[in-house]
């Protein structure tokens, strides 16, 4: 099972969410920044490596607000998403097709990977 960290970032009522590029798995679906933890690492410090790698910002990491394990058909995933917040830097685009601002009630216009599906119920349930 691969440990894999993901960020649930604010911006007031929106909340940031990232389309993977069009040549990885699950290319052009839309996911929480964040990925694989290296040997190593503790889970927050991989969220903070992997926020500067793909969005070029610093992070403070909060609370986890979910956990969860996920079979794809290549890979089994143990995912843990924290609350985290953008303490330094501007989110660029350094590894994602596009990023977005969303409200919770516009979940529904995006294409998630399935991972993050029970995630996404979740916000909505308590920020709707």
């Amino acid at each position: 099972m691969v440990q894999v960290v993901a960020a649930l970032l604010w911006d007031e009522n929106r909340f940031m969410i990232c389309q993977r590029p069009a040549h990885k798995a699950r290319g052009l679906l839309w996911e929480f920044v964040g990925g694989k933890v290296e040997n190593g690492e503790s889970k927050q410090q991989a969220l903070v490596r992997e926020c500067m790698e793909e969005l070029g910002v610093t992070v403070d990491v909060g609370d986890v607000f979910m956990q969860l394990v996920h079979e794809y058909p290549d890979i089994c995933v143990e995912l843990t998403l924290y609350n985290a917040s953008i303490r330094d830097g501007v989110p660029q685009k350094l590894e994602h097709n596009d990023i977005q601002w969303i409200k919770p009630a516009e979940i529904e216009q995006y294409d998630f990977c399935p991972a993050d599906e029970e995630i996404l119920k979740e916000i909505k349930k308590r920020y709707l």
